[in-house]
């Protein structure tokens, strides 16, 4: 391998582990910012939830499209210019003047953070080599859990010593630099389905679709009108479906699902896995904060746990991926998670913290086991020239499964505790919230095992290239 490709290589790694870092350093940090925010601006938290769903909704909504389109115009092109404008929605975020104004730029900020989702595995994909790939998912998987593991501590430290605001004025800072850095040192373009047509149509059916959907869903005990909204979201997605199958040059490969199966059921898998355990911070933080009295610092402490062993265990995950079936890993991370969520029904008042600590950790662990080897095996199923579509596949996964996860609590939130403001709601009603979503939470990780151990063998052969293409 000569010098340029190692520097490359190296450019890349450092890029995709830097953004890898932010986007869940501003999520865990926010978790922690929510009481905070909720008493400055007097508001509920059904109302907070959504300066978090409003993310995920846009975030899982652009995937495609931006993936897609990467694809056809340069995946480095869409990855600094989604970095430029994560750093600029960002400082507007720390200049809000109300929880509304925050609602709004972070559906901005999470159209941005899709432009970076989908180019990021794909970038990395496309410079690395099969053999060493793995270990490359693995670093970039462990930034995204120092970025969790940060962002309890430093940014609950921040938010008790220099305000929310200060959360988002860092993010907005060390987003520039990455983008410096990006621009200066990561060289050649990346885009296999170059002159290919870029499917409009079919990424407006998509867009409004899914949005409708999972909007429709998380308001559907508020709003009579959004079960209607649900519906036409299912129906612009049934649509959607029936259209791209007839389109030459489709916003989504359907055929990587029905041809490929491993494809299919890993991504499925994916999906459940955050949708179970994606809002743990956020419930936990409320717990920890609201329940039972800790301060921003103090929580962020006790939340650490999960990420650390994240950050610790996702790097040998990845490398052990590179020489086992990555199915197996991933299904044991999955059965991991699935007890340690099973345990927090159980979670009350008097809960030793000891407890709490060693179970975030399991859960950490079982998370850590599961991520590294379901993306090496994703990503070892499909074409170069498909490596965008499938990388925004994924992260289209995971933020789906993200915003469902946020989805059922706002669901249940708004049936135990309507609109209660932060500062007022009842304790045992906020309990009861958390129970019903931990308790189908674990059902779902549950399910989810069985999805990842259907995924079959994960290792490319020639029938599955074959049916790729």
């Amino acid at each position: 391998m000569s010098q340029v490709d190692t520097m490359i290589e190296r450019a890349a790694l450092i890029s995709v582990m830097g953004t890898s870092f932010l986007v869940p350093f501003i999520g865990s940090a926010l978790n922690l910012a929510l009481p905070s925010l909720g008493q400055e601006f007097h508001t509920s938290a059904l109302l907070l939830s959504w300066a978090v769903a409003s993310f995920l909704l846009a975030a899982a909504a652009f995937l495609l499209p931006f993936g897609r389109l990467a694809d056809i115009i340069g995946r480095k092109k869409v990855f600094l210019s989604g970095l430029i404008f994560f750093s600029l929605v960002s400082f507007l975020c720390g200049l809000a003047k109300s929880v509304e104004w925050i609602i709004v730029f972070r559906t901005l900020q999470g159209i941005a953070a899709a432009m970076i989702f989908c180019t990021s595995m794909a970038i990395l994909t496309s410079v690395y080599p099969a053999n060493r790939r793995g270990k490359a998912f693995g670093l970039s998987v462990a930034s995204t859990y120092i970025g969790l593991s940060t962002g309890p501590v430093l940014g609950g430290w921040m938010c008790h010593n220099l305000g929310w605001r200060s959360i988002f004025y860092f993010i907005a800072i060390m987003s520039f630099i990455i983008w410096i850095y990006a621009s200066t040192r990561l060289k050649g373009e990346w885009r296999e389905a170059e002159g290919e047509k870029f499917d409009m149509t079919g990424s407006l059916l998509y867009v409004f679709g899914l949005t409708a959907f999972l909007y429709g869903m998380s308001s559907v005990s508020t709003s009579i009108s959004s079960r209607y909204v649900a519906f036409m979201g299912l129906v612009l997605i049934i649509l959607f479906v029936r259209y791209e199958l007839r389109q030459v040059h489709p916003l989504i490969e359907l055929r990587l699902f029905v041809n490929n199966i491993a494809f299919a059921f890993s991504n499925l898998a994916t999906m459940i896995n955050y949708s179970a355990t994606f809002a743990i911070g956020f419930l936990m933080s409320l717990y920890l904060q609201v329940v039972i009295g800790y301060s921003s610092q103090a929580a962020g402490m006790v939340l650490l746990s999960q990420p650390v062993v994240m950050a610790l265990f996702s790097p040998l995950a990845g490398a052990l991926s590179d020489r086992v079936d990555s199915r197996k890993v991933a299904s044991l991370g999955m059965a991991l998670s699935t007890v340690g969520i099973l345990l927090f029904v159980f979670l009350g008042l008097k809960t030793p913290l000891f407890l709490i600590v060693g179970n975030l950790a399991l859960i950490g662990l079982g998370f850590a086991l599961f991520s590294s080897p379901n993306t090496n095996a994703i990503m070892d199923l499909v074409q170069p020239r498909y490596y965008g579509t499938a990388s925004s596949t994924l992260s289209t996964m995971r933020m789906v499964g993200q915003a469902l996860s946020m989805a059922l609590v706002t669901l249940l939130m708004s049936i135990f505790i309507a609109d209660s403001q932060l500062s007022n709601v009842d304790p045992s009603l906020l309990m009861k919230s958390i129970h019903m979503t931990f308790i189908l939470y674990s059902i779902l990780c549950f399910l989810g095992v069985f999805f990842s151990l259907a995924g079959g063998n994960i290792k490319l052969t020639e029938g599955n290239v074959q049916g790729a293409q």
